[in-house]
C-alpha cells in the first residue's frame, strides 16, 4: 500500500522554509520518493526539489537559499506519474501575466481527456503527471483575477485534490468538493499554515484551526486570510483509509483522533472475529493500535513477535515482486523465544496484494509459533483506488475474485477474519462527513473516466 502523498504550506514567516522542511518530515510518510519546497520572496517564486526523502533533498545551505516569507511543499508518492525529477513537485507555472507554484496531493479521474484537451490547445508537457495538469488548467482558464482563474480552473478537475497555490503575494489553499483527501488550516504565532495532517502542527507548534472544507478554495495574503469559494452544500466522501493506514495516529481527522479509531477497530474486530490464542501480536507498526485494542477486548496478552528494522525503507518502495520478497526478510526479525509453541493473533491494518503477509505467516511458523490467526482491521480490498492511491489494477488484489477461506489458504493462516464495513464505521463514530469506500464496495463518489 503507497500513500498519496503530503502537502505543507506557511505564509507570513521570516523562516517559512525552515518550518516547512520540519512541516514535511512530519508527513514523510505520506511519501518517500521526492520532496520538494517553493518559495517567495515578495517577487518571484523559486523552486527547490529533488528525489529522495526530505533529509537527503535538503542540506542546511538549500534550506538558506530558499529566501522568503511564503513557502508550500511536497512529500510524493508517484500515484499518477512515474518516480522521475520531471514528476517531483511543487511544480512552477509562469507566462506573461502570472506566476504560481502548485502542490497537489490526490488523482483527478479525468486526467486523460483533460491532457488531450491541453495538447490540442497547444501545451507541452514536461512530466507525467495530473499535477502539471491542474495548473495549466488554471494557468488557460478565464479571468481577470488569479482567483478567478483558480475558481474557473478547477472547476473542470475531477476526482481528489488538495492543493496548495504560492503567488509572489499570496498562498491558496483548494480542495476538491468531495473532501476525499485531508487539509487543515492552522496559526503558527501570527502566520498561518496549512498541512495534509495535523501531525504537522503538532511538530512545529502550531494550533490547528479548522479543515479547509470541501470545495473550499481560501487566499492567504497580508491582508489576512479570505474565502475565495465555498461550497457547503456538495456531500462529502473522504477517503476510509486516512483512518486505516495513511495518516499518522498522532492526527485528528474530523475531529476524531487516529490513534482512538484504529484502538476501537481492534476492539470491534475481536468481537467480530474471535480467536483461541495465547498472544496477540502486530505488524508493526502499521497494525499496532488495532493490536492493542484486539488484546483489551480478548484479554489476550500483547507481545512482540516481530521487530521491524527502520532503517532499511519500507517494502512498498521497490516494485519488483521479486524484491518484495526479499524486502519482507529484510524488514522484519522474528523472536522465536516468544513465539514458540505459541498460538497467535496476527494483527494488520489491511492486506493488498499478500505477498508481504505470506511471508510473514511462513517466517512465524519457521520461528516457532503452532498456529497463525490473521486479523485485519478493515474489509477486503476487492476494486482499485483511482483517487490517489496506488492500488491500480484487480488482479494486483489478492481480495479480488477470492472468497476468505481462498485467501486463508493461499497465505497459510490457520484463520482469517476481516473487519466489516458496519464495525469500521462503527470505530470511526460520529464524524460530519460521508466516505469514498470504492476499494471495499466498487462504488466510487466520482466516474472514472480514465
Amino acid at each position: 500500500m503507497h500513500e498519496e502523498c503530503g502537502v505543507f504550506g506557511i505564509f507570513g514567516e521570516e523562516e517559512a522554509a525552515r518550518i516547512t522542511f520540519f512541516g514535511l518530515y512530519s508527513l514523510q510518510h505520506r511519501g518517500q520518493e521526492a520532496a520538494g519546497m517553493a518559495a517567495s520572496d515578495g517577487k518571484k517564486v523559486s523552486v527547490e526539489k529533488g528525489i529522495g526523502l526530505m533529509s537527503q533533498v535538503f542540506t542546511e545551505d538549500k534550506i538558506k537559499g530558499l529566501k522568503g516569507f511564503a513557502v508550500i511543499g511536497h512529500n510524493r508518492y508517484s500515484t499518477t506519474g512515474s518516480s522521475i525529477l520531471a514528476n517531483a513537485q511543487p511544480f512552477l507555472f509562469q507566462s506573461d501575466l502570472w506566476s504560481f507554484a502548485v502542490a497537489h496531493n490526490g488523482n483527478l479521474s479525468n486526467t486523460k481527456p483533460l491532457r488531450r484537451q491541453l495538447s490540442r490547445q497547444g501545451v507541452s508537457f514536461v512530466s507525467s503527471s495530473d499535477s502539471e495538469v491542474i495548473g495549466h488548467l488554471i494557468l488557460r482558464a478565464k479571468g481577470k483575477t488569479l482567483d478567478e482563474k483558480i475558481v474557473n480552473g478547477l472547476a473542470l478537475a475531477q476526482g481528489a485534490y488538495s492543493l496548495l497555490i504560492l503567488t509572489p503575494d499570496a498562498l491558496y489553499a483548494a480542495r476538491d468538493p468531495l473532501g476525499i483527501r485531508p487539509l487543515v488550516l492552522g496559526k503558527f504565532n501570527s502566520s498561518w499554515v496549512v498541512s495534509s495532517e495535523t501531525c504537522a502542527f503538532l511538530t512545529i507548534g502550531a494550533k490547528q484551526v479548522r479543515d479547509i472544507h470541501p470545495g473550499e478554495i481560501v487566499r492567504i495574503d497580508n491582508k489576512g486570510l479570505k474565502v475565495v469559494l465555498h461550497n457547503g452544500k456538495t456531500p462529502n466522501a473522504f477517503c476510509i483509509f486516512e483512518y486505516i493506514y495513511f495518516s499518522r495516529p498522532d492526527s485528528v481527522l474530523n475531529g476524531q483522533l487516529v490513534y482512538s479509531v484504529r484502538l476501537r477497530a481492534g476492539e470491534i474486530l475481536a468481537q467480530e472475529h474471535p480467536a483461541e490464542a495465547d498472544l496477540v501480536m502486530t505488524v508493526p507498526d502499521s497494525g499496532t493500535s488495532a493490536a492493542l485494542g484486539f488484546s483489551k477486548q480478548s484479554k489476550i496478552p500483547y507481545l512482540e513477535g516481530l521487530i521491524k528494522n527502520r532503517y532499511l525503507g519500507r517494502t512498498f518502495i521497490q516494485p519488483e515482486q521479486r524484491l518484495r520478497k526479499l524486502g519482507v526478510k529484510l524488514k522484519f526479525n522474528p523472536l522465536p523465544e516468544i513465539l514458540t509453541g505459541k498460538r497467535v493473533v496476527l494483527i494488520d491494518d489491511s492486506i493488498v496484494r499478500g505477498t508481504t503477509t505470506e511471508g510473514l505467516v511462513k517466517m512465524l511458523k519457521i520461528n516457532g509459533a503452532r498456529e497463525v490467526h490473521l486479523r485485519i482491521s478493515s474489509p477486503p480490498l476487492i476494486s482499485p483506488c483511482f483517487l490517489g492511491i496506488d492500488i491500480e489494477r484487480y488482479h494486483e488484489l489478492i481480495a479480488y475474485r477470492r472468497t476468505i477461506d481462498q485467501i486463508r489458504k493461499k497465505i497459510e493462516a490457520d484463520s482469517l477474519g476481516y473487519l466489516s464495513l458496519s464495525g469500521l464505521k462503527k470505530a470511526i463514530g460520529e464524524v460530519p462527513c460521508g466516505f469514498c469506500d470504492g476499494c471495499f464496495t466498487k462504488n466510487y463518489p466520482v466516474k472514472i473516466k480514465d
